[in-house]
């Protein structure tokens, strides 16, 4: 079954369901888990959810940084799927979205296990490795012009 990708709303059913795949994805390996605030947080963002029937497989998150800049964050793909092109489909949904929206630039911080993906993407690392979450990531960025 193809993946359809579609942009859910903060705080309803479907959102709980993709805070309990980031949570089961992202943060529990890491023995973390998301506080109220951090929630509360995202309540402006754009929130888009890949769908296999009724089931969330994948998400991520948009937040717009200025007029012309927005960051990507908790990507994640349930276990089963990682590799399947539905972070692929996830990540071209929320660049069509940026550039409609006028976004010039999208930027993320990657793990440095997801890097290579997201250089297949387009993506340029830029500046240092850094610590986040407590694992290394490297900061990337794309011209929403460009294609990879």
């Amino acid at each position: 079954m193809k993946a359809v990708i579609r942009q859910i709303q903060f705080g309803s059913e479907e959102y709980r369901s993709e805070v309990a795949l980031r949570t089961e994805v992202l943060r529990k390996p890491l023995g973390l888990s998301f506080s109220e605030v951090e929630l509360a947080a995202e309540k402006d963002a754009v929130h888009f959810a890949a769908f296999e029937g009724s089931e969330i497989v994948g998400c991520l998150i948009l937040v717009p940084l200025s007029a012309a800049e927005v960051r990507m964050r908790q990507v994640a793909v349930i276990p089963a799927k990682q590799g399947s092109g539905i972070g692929r489909l996830l990540i071209e949904a929320a660049e069509n979205y940026a550039r409609f929206a006028g976004f010039e630039w999208m930027y993320l911080n990657a793990r440095d296990s997801a890097v290579q993906f997201y250089l297949a993407c387009g993506y340029r690392t830029v500046g240092e490795p850094f610590t986040e979450v407590t694992i290394p990531h490297r900061k990337m960025q794309k011209r929403l012009s460009e294609t990879p």
